[in-house]
């Protein structure tokens, strides 16, 4: 994409001195959507936009080169320093500017990652592996089995500790889902992201990588677990729990809450310092990693909305799986109040043909914090004669990656049995009233 101003041609990735009334300003031309916009990065990694009408000269002062990548140099082993090893799945947190598009893509690989944060060198030796490089939307089960394998060649080599960066749009899945698979683990995986791309001025990666590292190597923490940005500021990361963490927003820093829950530990970023805010915790031992990496494939997950057809719910017959993000404490359409609703009247004998394919339903709820109780409303215990299994208080991709792994690993009596009981933190017996249930 070239854009012709005036004599000049500039062309996405040259190095531009733009001349406006007001101001010069330099930076790497961007291609923009608008053709009145002139859209340009700074030195400072954030993007600006010029209007093309104030614009009164151009000048090309570098040619068009790839984003400046850092070197994929070793940190060198420092003795005394205990060693982490950061497996890589991609995302964010692994992404740099793409100047044929203006976003960003995933492109750094693990060593070339760590020499651009040095800070990792002063809190452990780093060893780096990449398992895949792609956004967390492409995951998939087989995904999550591959990181459990990976994390189990690691621990046997000694590591303190395991980071695995990955996008996150499906972070706080992959965690659930490692949460399940590592049964018991003698280390902390610390799972990592950032909602801003490294190389940009408010990117969030380097802080997240250096105080999920300061976490595993100051404490005696075992287990999966998320580390992120607790605030918009830079003063605190924080420690979440992986089965009960939402992502609650598209973009900001601090975008990751533990729901029906709190978070583990608190990294204050500038003294490198941790404080517990859970007193119990599992802690490092002599205990032999377990893991148990299968997942059912055939699982999915349907959410209520309203003007459902029965077919949606007929879609998963076959499916050895289904969770059900229902409405409220746990409902779904099918029931007729008037002739507009009629066809509601199709959906409990879909739900029910599903069970009956051998298909195991698990009923959550589509609301951010609380659970389900299918006992109080009539619509509730229609469903539980149906043979619709309440998910109490679990998120509903918890529920899914559980319910999965369940399927995997377990004959389906047994599911039914575990799936209501709380295996890694998932599941609270019993929900306090909260006076402000967001954080």
């Amino acid at each position: 994409m070239f854009r012709k101003l005036g004599t000049i041609m500039a062309k996405p990735g040259d190095q531009v001195r733009i001349q406006t009334g007001k101001e010069v300003v330099e930076g790497v031309f961007l291609p923009s959507f608008d053709s009145q916009t002139l859209l340009i990065k700074l030195k400072s990694g954030y993007n600006m936009g010029l209007n093309a009408k104030d614009v009164k000269k151009v000048t090309v002062t570098g040619k068009s080169t790839p984003a400046a990548k850092p070197s994929p140099q070793k940190i060198p082993p420092k003795s005394g320093l205990p060693t982490i090893a950061i497996l890589h799945t991609g995302g964010t947190i692994a992404s740099r500017v793409d100047y044929r598009t203006g976003g960003v893509v995933s492109s750094f690989e693990p060593a070339e990652l760590v020499s651009m944060f040095p800070e990792l060198g002063e809190i452990a030796n780093i060893e780096s592996e990449l398992i895949a490089q792609m956004w967390s939307d492409d995951f998939r089960f087989a995904h999550f089995t591959l990181m459990a394998k990976t994390i189990e060649k690691w621990v046997k080599k000694g590591v303190r500790g395991i980071i695995i960066g990955c996008g996150t749009d499906n972070l706080a899945v992959a965690a659930a889902a490692l949460a399940f698979m590592v049964e018991k683990t003698p280390v902390p995986i610390i799972l990592v992201g950032a909602q801003r791309s490294s190389d940009r001025g408010s990117s969030d990666a380097g802080m997240n990588l250096i105080c999920a590292a300061t976490f595993i190597a100051k404490t005696e923490f075992a287990g999966v677990a998320i580390a992120m940005h607790e605030r918009e500021d830079n003063l605190t990361g924080v420690i979440l729990p992986p089965t009960k963490t939402y992502k609650l927003h598209s973009s900001r820093r601090d975008a990751f809450t533990p729901v029906n829950d709190r978070a583990i530990a608190r990294v204050h970023y500038q003294d490198r310092s941790v404080e517990f805010l859970k007193k119990e915790y599992t802690k490092r031992s002599n205990t032999p990693l377990v893991i148990k990496p299968k997942m059912e494939e055939k699982v999915g997950l349907l959410k209520i909305h309203v003007n459902m057809f029965p077919e949606q719910f007929s879609f998963f017959k076959g499916y050895k799986g289904l969770i059900i993000e229902g409405t409220g404490l746990g409902h779904t359409p099918g029931q007729a109040p008037n002739e507009l609703a009629a066809i509601h009247k199709k959906i409990y004998p879909a739900i029910k043909k599903v069970i009956d394919s051998g298909c195991v339903i698990i009923m959550t709820t589509q609301c951010i914090f609380g659970g389900v109780n299918m006992n109080v409303y009539d619509k509730g215990r229609d469903l539980l004669n149906i043979g619709v299994v309440p998910g109490k208080d679990m998120l509903g991709n918890t529920a899914l990656v559980k319910l999965s792994w369940l399927l995997g690993n377990y004959k389906k009596e047994e599911v039914k049995e575990l799936i209501g009981k709380n295996l890694r933190g998932e599941i609270n017996e019993r929900l306090a009233y909260e006076e402000v249930f967001i954080p």
